[in-house]
């Protein structure tokens, strides 16, 4: 007997349309899986690259959403820390497990991976996904679903905030781009004693006031200011992928600085770069790669946080149900939210 449907968006690589629909409900058929029951799923910077054809991704339809909390609805005889009922996380990261990069305790490098939850596979924009052993984390009870579906994105930049290593707290620290993630990272840096030294560039207006609620003492701005100003930075968090503005912040940075390119870029996207001034200046240019092994890291962060800074209407976060995919990309096209929410099985 076939499994019964339920309701799930897919993305088809090939006409590169969304379709919201009844498909098979996804079973546990292994026993290292784990069936959660999405509550709430996120729309990424990535997904949007995948739509736009510009990431790749799993080459026959499936459900995008890698960034997702819910319920266990369902596991396999060799999982025994979790059971049906608990409140969960995903990580959608995992790796081959035999390549050098996993042996070296780096799977996000791994060059064999085949099933990123959301991207190989099928993901969150669904009322039900299948997660391995291993990629499935508890929630504390202080921590809610709402917030739970923030965890992907503050696991990714807690990696970055290890890369990053100290930052004194007299740094002068710019922030490109206040979407979640840069409005996320300004959290972090607030959370983290940086009160007074920290400027968030956003060329939108609307967002650039999403901003002003989280209320952090912070100086707003945008590139064409920055530009006219031609100020100087110790620190550059780029969280907008843009090449461009990645370039011009180079030459913001004062002797010693660093870059720290966080943003997912078009991969055609090339920036110019004086290696002159990277020797002169003795820059530091750095990459973050998605979150190998700070999920733990990043519930501990959101239970840190709490609604002072977790608040949605705060970060300019905005909730749709599955079938108003359609006014949640028009939103995130248009900058009026920072991030949008698929609110799907909110009420569990």
């Amino acid at each position: 007997m076939s499994p019964r449907p339920h309701t799930a968006l897919q993305f088809d690589i090939g006409t590169k349309q969304l379709t919201l629909g009844k498909f098979g409900k996804p079973q546990v058929s292994r026993p290292d899986e784990i069936l959660v029951k999405v509550a709430y799923s996120g729309i990424c910077g990535t997904d949007l690259h995948v739509i736009h054809g510009q990431f790749p991704c799993k080459k026959t339809a499936f459900a995008l959403g890698h960034e997702f909390s819910g319920v266990v609805e369902a596991i396999g005889a060799d999982v025994e820390y979790l059971t049906v009922g608990d409140r969960v996380v995903v990580d959608p990261n995992s790796g081959c497990g035999h390549c050098d990069s996993c042996w070296h305790a780096s799977y996000h490098r791994c060059s064999n991976v085949s099933r990123t939850i959301g991207i190989l596979a099928d993901g969150g924009w669904a009322e039900f996904c299948v997660a391995r052993k291993g990629q499935v984390y508890k929630l504390p009870d202080s921590v809610t679903l709402k917030q739970g579906a923030l965890c992907e994105p503050m696991s990714c930049i807690a990696h970055g905030w290890d890369r990053l290593g100290s930052v004194p707290h007299n740094s002068k620290i710019l922030i490109m781009g206040a979407g979640i993630i840069g409005n996320l990272w300004a959290c972090l840096f607030h959370l983290n004693g940086h009160r007074g030294n920290v400027t968030i560039s956003e060329p939108q207006d609307t967002r650039r006031k999403l901003v002003e609620k989280l209320e952090l003492g912070y100086t707003l701005t945008s590139p064409t200011v920055l530009a006219a100003q031609n100020p100087e930075f110790d620190l550059v968090v780029d969280c907008s992928g843009s090449a461009v503005a990645m370039q011009q912040a180079v030459k913001w940075l004062k002797m010693g600085g660093k870059l720290m390119v966080f943003g997912v870029a078009n991969p055609q996207a090339v920036m110019e770069v004086s290696p002159y001034d990277i020797m002169k200046k003795e820059l530091t240019i750095l990459g973050a790669l998605t979150n190998p092994f700070t999920f733990p890291e990043a519930i501990a962060i959101l239970k840190t946080m709490g609604p002072r800074y977790l608040d949605y209407d705060r970060l300019g976060v905005k909730t749709f149900s599955l079938s108003g995919y359609g006014d949640a990309m028009k939103s995130l096209e248009a900058a009026s939210v920072a991030k949008a929410v698929f609110e799907i099985n909110p009420e569990i």
